[in-house]
């Protein structure tokens, strides 16, 4: 499915625990401290991750094509960071990938910082600014059954479980996996947690927007 492009100007995201903001060239290295570190972590649930470690000028380029989508609002990729910046906990998104009005999440946590709820945290946030931002109709969170604690972000969410897709998932040696799928609608949003997430968005000026 071709992709498609939705406005969004939340650059910069603040919650009460994380600094989820546009990826930039000068995160390269922390960016590849937390995966080489996460990499056991990541690898049964990753396809990406079957490609790590890379060298420093690697991530340098997938970091400037991560800030152009961005810029041209393509694919809205970010990373996960502590209060003041200094370690990547993770990576989030929004995704224009399954069709008009529609966003998907995806995530992943550094091994150090999982079961710490930051996921829900991330995705939390981003629901927030999928529906009053960027005006969709429908947002998704995918995720293999297997992966149980991916699954609890979305349930806890208030997602609904809208089916498990067979064989959909290509894994890190290429073996196919189920797919579950969960979606939250704009109607559905207002009575969903994630409604009340207190959280302080900022545009690529750092101009603060209203996000309610």
């Amino acid at each position: 499915m071709d992709t498609v492009k939705i406005p969004n100007l939340a650059y910069r995201i603040q919650t009460d625990r994380l600094v989820l903001r546009c990826w930039n060239p000068a995160d390269a290295q922390l960016m590849k401290t937390a995966v080489d570190e996460s990499l056991e972590h990541l690898l049964p649930w990753m396809p990406w991750a079957a490609d790590e470690p890379q060298e420093i000028e690697q991530k340098i380029e997938i970091l400037r094509r991560f800030r152009g989508e961005f810029d041209l609002g393509q694919n809205f990729i970010y990373g996960i960071f502590n209060i003041d910046e200094t370690r990547v906990i993770g990576g989030t998104g929004l995704h224009p990938r399954i069709g008009e009005q529609a966003l998907e999440i995806g995530y992943w946590i550094h091994k150090d910082f999982i079961n710490q709820g930051l996921a829900t945290e991330a995705s939390a946030a981003l629901t927030k600014v999928a529906f009053t931002l960027c005006s969709v109709r429908r947002v998704e969170i995918h995720c293999d059954p297997a992966n149980v604690r991916s699954a609890s972000v979305p349930r806890k969410l208030g997602y609904t479980h809208e089916a498990t897709l067979r064989k959909r998932l290509s894994g890190p040696e290429g073996q196919l996996a189920d797919e579950m799928i969960w979606s939250l609608f704009a109607d559905q949003y207002p009575s969903s947690p994630s409604a009340a997430a207190v959280i302080e968005v900022f545009d690529a000026a750092m101009r603060k927007i209203t996000c309610a």
